[in-house]
């Protein structure tokens, strides 16, 4: 007897390969939330915004965000009267591990290497203690430092509301 395979059975495979994989990636990527009676997934944007909001609230913060970002965010917010708290941030979230980037503006005279390490302390504490996360790192990028004497009131440089 033989048997000859279709040209369409390796596509349908595929197809079914492709939403399974899918599912699988949402599951892999939140491992840790994974329990008898369902599965929690955390979106990346959900994790953005946590590491957004504990960067701002650390003292020495301006801004976050590169100078095309701020610009973006400015347009964005006089548009729609909107700030976008995941500005400057992004993340990766992977088996159950977070690694997170951050751009940031600081205020002038502040001590950069202080500020990155509580920066990092304060983003890690807070995606940890609200997703149950394990934050892997949290790079710190410094684009720029406000200087209040030559604050040319220009609105793409607008200090984060604390």
């Amino acid at each position: 007897m033989t048997t000859s395979t279709s040209p369409e059975s390796p596509n349908v495979a595929s197809h079914s390969s492709a939403q399974s994989t899918s599912s699988e990636q949402q599951r892999k990527r939140n491992k840790n939330l994974e329990t008898d009676q369902g599965t929690t997934i955390i979106e990346d944007t959900v994790v953005g915004k946590i590491a957004g909001i504990a960067a701002r609230e650390v003292s020495g913060v301006y801004n976050l965000g590169g100078g095309a970002a701020r610009m973006v965010g400015a347009l964005r917010e006089s548009l729609t009267s909107t700030s976008n708290i995941q500005q400057g941030v992004s993340v990766d979230v992977s088996d159950g591990h977070v690694e997170v980037g951050i751009a940031i503006i600081a205020e002038y005279g502040v001590a950069i290497h202080e500020l990155a390490q509580a920066i990092r302390h304060n983003i890690t504490t807070a995606i940890t203690r609200m997703t149950g996360l394990i934050v892997d790192k949290v790079d710190v990028t410094v684009h720029d430092v406000h200087v209040p004497a030559f604050d040319d009131n220009n609105d793409d440089t607008k200090q984060v509301e604390q």
